[in-house]
C-alpha cells in the first residue's frame, strides 16, 4: 500500500510464482489517512442572503461507497452501501419504493426513470423496476461508476476503464469495449455521458466517443498524459462528474488537470492544471471545480482562464459542485451545504444536514436541492 496526498493507494497483487499482476488494484476516492491536513478554516457567518430552507428529509442508509444520485424529472434514485435502492418524490421527500439487491454496493445509481442499475461489490451488475430486481449479469471486473440507463440499454464502465453495452431487458452483454489495464486505478466515480448519439467515456486520461450500437471507437481526446517514474505519480484517470454544455463536455482528471473536448468534432478545446480528486460542473460561462486544498476555482469555460477562486473553505474536504440559480453549491465533511455566488465567488447562504458529511455531490430536482449524507440522511431544499 501507498499513499498520494493523504489518499490511500492500493497497489496489485503479485502472483509471485510467476511474476505476474493479480489483479486489479484500486484507489479509495473517499480522502483519509495519510498526514494529518491542516485544520480547516473557520466558517465565516451565515450571511443568509437566498431564502433557503429545508422542505423535507428521508433516510436510507450508511453510504460507504462513491454514490452518484440520479435525478429523473421529479424521482430521486439514492442508495446506501448495504445494497438498498430508495425513490423518493423531490417535492415532497415520499418514497415510492424501497428494495435490496442482497449484495453491498460498490457503484451506482443509474436510472433512465423507469429502470434503476446498480453494481454490487460481487461484480454483479442488477436492474430494478418498481421495487424489485429485474435482472442480474456478471461482470469481468468491478466498477465505481453508476451504470448509465438509456435507450434501453445499459452501460458500464469498469474500473479498468473497459465499458460494456447490454441489453436493457435482459442484462445479456451486446458488445465490450477494452483497452490497455492500468497499475493503478480510482474507487471512484468516472465519465460517462450521452452526447447526442455518442457515448462519452473517460479512459485514462482521455474522453473518447463511442458508438452505443457497436462499442466502436469514434474519436479521443487527450485531458492530461500520464507523468512521473512510478506507478503512483503515473496514475492519471477522468472522474465523474463532468460537465456538459451543448457539445462541450469538460472533466477532470484526478490531481491532475480540468479540460474541455468539442463532443461533435472529438477535439480538445483546452486543458489546464488542476489538483482535485472530484468532478465538475458548469453553466455556458463558467466552469466550476473544487480542489485539493478545500479551494473552490471557477474558469472561463471558452479558454480555461481563471475567473475566481474562493478560499473561506479551505481543508474541509469538499464535494463536486452544482450550479443552482445563482449560486455554486458544495458539500463539505462536516454536513453543511455551502452556497456560493456564481459570478465572484462570494458566500450567498450555508445550509445544515446531520453533521456525517455529504456522501455525493448536491443535485436539483425541479426547483429542490437535494443532498445526501454519509450516516444516509435525505435532504430537501427549497427557496422560501
Amino acid at each position: 500500500m501507498s499513499r498520494r496526498d493523504g489518499v490511500r493507494l492500493h497497489l496489485p497483487a503479485l502472483a509471485l510464482a510467476a511474476g505476474l499482476l493479480a489483479g486489479c488494484s484500486s484507489l479509495p476516492g473517499f480522502l483519509g489517512g495519510g498526514p494529518e491536513r491542516p485544520k480547516p478554516a473557520e466558517l465565516a457567518p451565515n450571511p443568509q442572503l437566498l431564502g433557503v430552507r429545508q422542505a423535507w428529509s428521508a433516510r436510507v442508509g450508511a453510504v460507504d461507497f462513491p454514490l452518484s444520485v440520479q435525478v429523473n424529472g421529479t424521482r430521486v434514485t439514492v442508495a446506501s452501501g448495504d445494497g438498498t435502492v430508495a425513490v423518493f418524490d423531490a417535492q415532497t421527500g415520499q418514497e415510492q419504493w424501497r428494495a435490496s439487491v442482497g449484495a453491498a454496493l460498490a457503484g451506482g445509481v443509474g436510472s433512465d426513470g423507469r429502470r434503476v442499475a446498480v453494481v454490487t461489490r460481487e461484480n454483479e451488475l442488477v436492474a430494478l423496476a418498481d421495487g424489485a430486481v429485474q435482472w442480474r449479469q456478471p461482470l469481468g471486473a468491478q466498477s465505481y461508476t453508476p451504470p448509465l440507463v438509456a435507450g434501453e440499454r445499459v452501460f458500464v464502465l469498469a474500473a479498468d476503464r473497459s465499458v460494456t453495452g447490454h441489453d436493457g431487458a435482459s442484462g445479456r452483454r451486446l458488445w465490450s469495449l477494452q483497452r490497455p489495464g492500468e497499475a493503478l486505478v480510482l474507487r471512484q466515480a468516472g465519465v460517462m455521458l450521452p452526447v447526442g448519439d455518442t457515448l462519452v467515456v473517460g479512459q485514462g486520461g482521455r474522453l473518447a466517443g463511442v458508438n452505443p450500437l457497436t462499442g466502436s471507437v469514434r474519436w479521443e481526446a487527450p485531458i492530461a498524459s500520464s507523468r512521473g517514474t512510478n506507478d503512483v505519480e503515473r496514475l492519471v484517470d477522468l472522474v465523474g462528474r463532468a460537465s456538459r454544455q451543448g457539445d462541450s463536455v469538460c472533466a477532470r482528471a484526478f490531481q491532475a488537470a480540468v479540460g474541455c473536448v468539442d463532443a461533435a468534432r472529438g477535439t480538445l478545446s483546452w486543458t489546464r492544471r488542476a489538483n482535485g480528486s472530484d468532478g465538475l460542473d458548469g453553466d455556458e460561462r463558467l466552469l466550476y471545480g473544487t480542489e485539493a486544498d478545500g479551494r473552490v476555482v471557477a474558469w472561463q469555460r471558452a479558454t480555461g482562464e481563471p475567473a475566481w477562486t474562493h478560499e473561506q473553505l479551505q481543508w474541509r474536504k469538499l464535494s463536486a459542485p452544482l450550479v443552482i440559480g445563482r449560486s455554486v453549491a458544495v458539500g463539505d465533511d462536516a454536513g453543511f451545504v455551502h452556497l456560493l455566488s456564481r459570478e465572484d465567488g462570494r458566500l450567498l447562504d450555508r445550509l445544515t444536514t446531520d453533521g456525517s458529511g455529504i456522501a455525493a455531490a448536491p443535485i436539483l430536482a425541479g426547483n429542490t436541492l437535494v443532498v445526501v449524507t454519509r450516516s444516509g440522511g435525505v435532504f430537501g431544499f427549497v427557496p422560501n
